[in-house]
């Protein structure tokens, strides 16, 4: 599901998922799928998982390498740095209202003048949907520049192989023979996106059957929207949180754990999970498709073999299966300034976290953590940092109003 601006390259769980996600572009073209040149029948291609998302370079009529997000929850392409797009007449493109979760739409563009290649495989045409403005920040959010995210045109075209564990995918063409490995799992594929069933323990002691978003553009492990109609039930132990970001304001709700998760005869306990308000989400998203999202965090665990045209997935247990799931201990959202991608700032703070308790506040720009600069971190190095270890202090050294602050954080888990 594309839900993504936040502290939403973070959405559920401080993870990405960008509310463009129900966008279905019924686009006509010439070439509608993705094509390898002189008979060539497969390709490796690393990816860089940064927040549990893949990102991989794409050309866009002829330049490049750009840096996109591979996501199977959206349909078109969508580019949200149109910057990488020279002559580009606004005035001759369809003019689209994009709607998230929240009141207001914003203005994007629909073409098909696009040419665009993924290693040795090309499109010419392809759909897309192109945001005049970044209005998500992903850039900042996953600490690296990012010009859009890649979906439906990409899996439709190939057998997909995405190994997590070795930070790589092999893409073939459809006819091609190859090797399945692990666990048959049926899929189905309804307005460009992929969905699959999976039980799960809900509180009151019983297992329930529920259809899921399969989401690789979103790092989280599970989002739970709704069970037969209502709100799905929450968790005894859970804490109130900001999951994301919509296009006008913040989606609210809590991030607890499910006791247990099971996908293709595949069992995991205690999964983190975000669980969006119900009343601020029915009127805006159709749920009747689905009970919630399958994030990255879950997806990560397995080597996955993607067939969309024969409707089907196999999955194979990797390195990662045996990683607990884990939540921030901290309670806050950090991102880059969107001018230089250099300074890190706060973004929300959770109530009653770590982070509030410390005296931090949004806006602060972090310069040093543990004594050492902020230049020697990645995001993604104090993302998994601020889920290390209980009962451990950070030192995190502050930039505000002009004046440094000390500030220790001790992290705590907090579900």
């Amino acid at each position: 599901m594309l839900a993504k601006y936040n502290p939403g390259v973070i959405i559920c769980l401080r993870k990405l998922t960008i509310c463009l996600g129900f966008i279905f572009l019924a686009l006509s073209g010439f070439g509608q799928e993705f094509l390898f040149k002189r008979n060539r029948q497969k390709q490796s291609i690393p990816f860089k998982c940064i927040k549990n998302l893949m990102v991989i370079p794409v050309y866009v009529n002829g330049k490049g390498p750009y840096d996109f997000v591979l996501d199977t929850g959206v349909g078109p392409m969508i580019i949200t740095d149109p910057s990488i797009i020279d002559s580009l007449n606004f005035g001759m493109l369809r003019k689209i209202k994009v709607s998230g979760l929240g009141i207001e739409s914003v203005d994007a563009y629909v073409s098909q003048s696009l040419d665009v290649k993924v290693g040795n495989a090309s499109m010419k045409y392809i759909p897309a949907a192109i945001l005049k403005e970044d209005l998500f920040n992903l850039s900042g959010h996953l600490g690296m520049q990012i010009y859009g995210l890649l979906g439906y045109s990409f899996f439709n075209s190939f057998i997909v192989d995405i190994r997590y564990s070795e930070n790589r995918l092999i893409i073939y063409n459809p006819d091609a023979k190859i090797k399945y490995r692990g666990k048959k799992i049926p899929i189905g594929i309804e307005n460009q996106k992929p969905y699959i069933l999976a039980t799960i323990d809900v509180p009151d002691g019983k297992t329930a059957e529920a259809r899921f978003l399969i989401d690789s553009g979103a790092s989280h492990a599970l989002s739970l929207e709704m069970l037969n109609g209502k709100e799905f039930p929450l968790p005894e132990k859970k804490i109130k949180a900001n999951l994301g970001m919509s296009l006008s304001g913040q989606i609210k709700g809590y991030v607890g754990r499910v006791t247990r998760f099971s996908i293709g005869g595949n069992v995991f306990k205690d999964v983190v999970a975000g669980f969006p308000d119900f009343k601020s989400i029915a009127n805006k998203i159709d749920l009747s498709k689905r009970n919630g999202n399958l994030g990255a965090d879950l997806l990560r665990k397995f080597d996955i073999q993607f067939n969309y045209r024969d409707t089907f997935i196999y999955i194979k247990p990797n390195k990662f299966r045996k990683i607990p799931f884990e939540h921030d201990m901290v309670g806050m959202v950090l991102y880059l300034d969107q001018k230089a991608f250099k300074r890190v700032l706060i973004g929300e703070i959770d109530e009653n976290s770590p982070a509030e308790k410390a005296g931090l506040c949004p806006d602060d720009e972090i310069i040093g953590v543990n004594f050492k600069s902020i230049d020697a971190y990645s995001l993604n190095d104090l993302t998994e940092m601020f889920k290390s270890k209980a009962e451990s202090n950070i030192i995190l050294e502050i930039f505000r109003d002009n004046q440094v602050y000390l500030k220790v954080v001790r992290l705590e888990k907090r579900i």
